[in-house]
């Protein structure tokens, strides 16, 4: 049985065709997504809960190449007095929890997929993210299969045209192998790849009545990806769409950069950014950007670093604000970064029904509460937003046509102002709004169906 599996930098999603229809997979009680993320008590735990889950015909291959990890993680369960059989990784909404109650004590991490095509990755680091991708790969799929009662062998994953926005091909052929080791980890026996706008077109072209030119928006959690497709009725039986594709285009910005500008913009200057000493000049910025950005190794490092422990005492023995300060040391003192930016997430979630939100930031300091109203939030994304146009204009340019329909999906869509900057973009064109979390994932379904039954 095939599948189109959607590994999202925000959620997660499977869905199957059963006669002749798609169906998206309830994964988390009610729910088709389950979130992206993932704790585990200590990172040398990660290894063993793969050994642990994996095919017993896998095992050995896989303990060979995790020896190293697996000799570790028995040392770590000793030092930490923890049970054979206690769970010590966790997946999706377990993680999230697991982390707010113990935010400094363990390891977590937060659309993962954002990571894969880093950079300088060392082996070992490609060999952590792999076991991260296959353990909540497992994870779905355990959930899924509680729903299908028949072996599920064959996949179509989404990809985003570019994982990162530097490196080129080479980070997306990382990327996309970590992608694959992990499937077939998690029990895949074939596994093939579709850029994530292009599934979202395969969905909508489903619906269509006649031939257009469309252009498809997927804004994502991690990347924003964008392609020109020529679709219609006439087309979609088609299993080979080259010659139909007039244009792609795609970066890693989407929804956690819009987070990250309202957590750096809005929230940070009440911890002291901006602030002057008492010698006049401006504290440096460097720390606070490193405390939002979460999708960034080696920030997050850097941040919670002992140089910056002391930058930040020494800061505020200087400072003219010394209690704001205080805030940004209470910050990296706990490792609470990922609260402070999933508080930057609940706003940008508020403000797309309302016009001002409360940001919660009492884990910081009691009572302590930063407001965002829309024009805030507007200004404080207005970099990551001037981005995502460049993003959707080089889909169009070179094409030699203007799209007579603009799709657009993924989660971070729903906002406002990204409808906004769409809509005054493309004057001339209709904008149709997708399903905002699942049409890439229904439209993996339907390519999987050509893929596995030509």
């Amino acid at each position: 049985m095939f599948i189109g599996f959607d590994y999202g930098s925000a959620n997660c999603s499977v869905g199957i065709e059963k006669n002749g229809e798609v169906t998206l997979i309830p994964i988390n009680g009610d729910s088709n997504f389950l979130s992206s993320t993932l704790y585990a008590m200590d990172r040398e735990l990660i290894a063993e809960a793969v050994y642990q889950r994996i095919a017993p015909e896998l095992k050995a291959e896989y303990g060979k190449l995790r020896s190293a990890q697996l000799s570790r993680a028995r040392m770590v369960r000793h030092d930490l007095d923890i049970y054979p059989d206690e769970q010590v990784v966790f997946v999706g909404p377990e993680a999230i929890e697991a982390y707010l109650e113990l935010p400094d004590e363990g390891f977590y991490v937060r659309s993962p997929k954002s990571f894969l095509g880093a950079s300088g990755l060392r082996v070992e680091q490609v060999g952590l993210f792999e076991d991260i991708v296959t353990l909540m790969m497992l994870e779905v799929m355990s959930r899924a299969n509680k729903v299908i009662n028949e072996p599920i062998t064959k996949a179509v994953i989404g990809r985003p045209v570019n994982f990162q926005g530097i490196g080129g091909e080479l980070s997306n052929q990382q990327a996309q192998t970590i992608l694959e080791t992990a499937a077939k980890r998690a029990g895949f026996e074939e596994v093939s790849f579709l850029f994530e706008p292009m599934a979202a077109a395969m969905d909508y072209e489903a619906s269509m009545t006649r031939n257009q030119t469309v252009l498809v928006v997927d804004v994502g959690g991690g990347t924003t990806d964008c392609s020109m497709v020529k679709m219609g009725p006439d087309l979609q039986h088609k299993t080979d769409r080259s010659e139909d594709v007039l244009g792609h285009s795609g970066q890693r910005v989407g929804g956690n950069d819009l987070d990250i500008a309202v957590a750096m913009n809005c929230f940070m200057p009440h911890l002291g950014l901006g602030s002057q000493l008492k010698n006049n000049l401006t504290v440096p910025r460097q720390p606070f950007w490193n405390g939002v950005a979460v999708n960034d190794i080696s920030a997050q490092r850097d941040f919670g670093s002992l140089a910056t422990a002391k930058l930040i005492d020494e800061l505020i023995k200087d400072s003219s604000k010394p209690a704001l300060l205080a805030r940004l040391k209470s910050l990296r003192q706990h490792q609470m970064s990922y609260q402070f930016v999933r508080q930057a997430e609940q706003s940008k979630i508020g403000l797309s029904s309302q016009s001002e939100y409360s940001a919660d930031l009492s884990f910081i300091e009691p009572l302590f509460t930063v407001p965002v109203n829309r024009t805030d939030f507007e200004t404080a994304v207005d970099q990551p937003v001037a981005k995502l146009v460049t993003i959707m204009k080089q889909a169009v340019e070179g094409t030699g046509v203007m799209p007579d329909v603009v799709y657009v999906t993924g989660g971070t869509a729903k906002s406002p102002v990204i409808h906004q900057c769409i809509a005054e973009q493309f004057t001339d064109a209709e904008i149709v709004v997708g399903d905002h979390f699942g049409s890439v994932t229904s439209g993996l379904v339907r390519w999987a169906g050509k893929v596995f039954n030509s």
